[in-house]
């Protein structure tokens, strides 16, 4: 059996934060506010898993009410979801993400990105995309207030 899931999340922006997308630590003048280490992209594509196995969202299985997770890496927990994936009957197979924000750009990023997320999930490289969008000047990430991710990824089952 195939299944999809959907994942998003959204971090605000604020000076003397690190920016880290898809486990990649981008230079920039703002960084994401987060309980962990707010890595935007990593938490919507973590979303993405657990939808796609119907196993909840993020904050089910790493409550920022839980002091363990305070400062987490987010890379970490992908490789988690993965397991508690296999746990539940389920392998990830593809990933597809679109990340938005104002500046910096992401273009020189993007490879990175993906292939460390490929990694974290045990796919090879071509099964994971990721792609980067600006804010146009609109809404909260355009006024460089906010970055946010959307993914979608696809888990079969193995039992």
């Amino acid at each position: 059996m195939i299944r999809f899931g959907i994942g998003t999340d959204r971090h605000r922006l604020a000076g003397g934060n690190k920016l880290i997308l898809g486990g990649v630590e981008v230079p920039a003048l703002k960084g994401a506010v987060g309980y962990s280490d707010a890595d935007t992209l990593t938490h919507a594509v973590i979303d993405a898993l657990l939808g796609a196995a119907g196993l909840g969202d993020i904050g089910h299985h790493f409550p920022d009410s839980d002091p363990k997770w305070k400062g987490a890496n987010s890379i970490e927990m992908l490789k988690k979801t993965v397991e508690t994936l296999r746990l539940s009957g389920y392998l990830p197979v593809n990933v597809d993400a679109s990340v938005h924000l104002e500046n910096p750009k992401l273009g020189r990023y993007k490879q990175e990105m993906a292939g460390v997320l490929a990694e974290a999930l045990g796919l090879p490289r071509h099964m994971v995309n990721v792609k980067a969008k600006s804010g146009e000047t609109v809404g909260t990430v355009g006024r460089g207030e906010a970055v946010e991710a959307f993914a979608i990824a696809q888990v079969a089952s193995i039992t």
